[in-house]
């Protein structure tokens, strides 16, 4: 009888131990999607942030172009009277 009573006991102690997890691995996959998604939201944030910089830039740089072609049709007149 003693046999008995502690396979018994082993095996509910062996039960108890095999948990399901099902919920903390559920709850573990939805905070990695979540990082992950908040990853590629800030990479599209800073790509888009990027290309509004140097969209920013070439304009920037076209102005410059223009200003610098005005000068030098002056200094092409002043040169030449």
């Amino acid at each position: 009888m003693k046999k008995v009573a502690l396979t018994v006991a082993v095996l509910a102690l062996g039960l108890a131990a095999c948990q399901d997890n099902a919920a903390d691995n559920a709850d573990s996959t939805v905070n990695t999607v979540e990082n992950e998604a908040a990853a590629d939201t800030n990479d599209a944030a800073n790509t888009a942030d990027n290309a509004l910089d140097a969209a920013g830039n070439a304009v920037e740089n076209a102005g410059n172009a223009v200003e610098n072609a005005g000068e030098a049709v002056d200094n092409a007149a002043e040169n030449a009277g």
